[in-house]
């Protein structure tokens, strides 16, 4: 058994990937548009001109592979209730990464040490998903 978390960015997901491209060197391995849909779209569940969003995409970052959408690309995502972890190799990587996300977005928890991490931080991004970035630390 497996779970996965599929996220819906409200018409901003090719915008996410590409942002999650160049700052996590997250892979897209797979994007289907509305417009690709073999069977049509029923009518009112998407914004007006929603042909180009994107119906379905299949991502990885590292070895966690992750889905989204435009879902129904009302222009306004919203993520609550959970966020996403992201281990870090060390503390000036998860510096790097902490910086990336934050750009556009709200610094919940400034990245520090902690009892449980030589680094650890919560970020909302521009797209408002909530990040956990994290460098354990050492067992001993």
């Amino acid at each position: 058994m497996q779970v996965q978390s599929y996220l819906f960015f409200d018409g901003r997901c090719e915008e996410a990937l590409e942002f999650y491209r160049s700052a996590l060197g997250a892979k897209v391995t797979m994007l289907m548009r509305y417009k690709e849909s073999p069977d049509p779209v029923p009518p009112g569940m998407c914004a007006p001109n929603s042909d180009e969003k994107v119906m379905h995409s299949e991502f990885t970052i590292g070895d966690t592979k992750l889905m989204a959408s435009d879902g129904y690309a009302g222009g306004k995502p919203e993520f609550k209730g959970f966020s996403l972890s992201l281990d870090a190799k060390d503390d000036a990587d998860a510096k790097r990464l902490f910086d990336t996300l934050a750009e556009g977005g709200t610094v919940q928890m400034p990245l520090g040490k902690t009892f449980f991490a030589s680094s650890f931080g919560m970020v909302a991004d521009r797209f408002g998903m909530a990040w956990m970035v994290i460098v354990p630390a050492p067992e001993g």
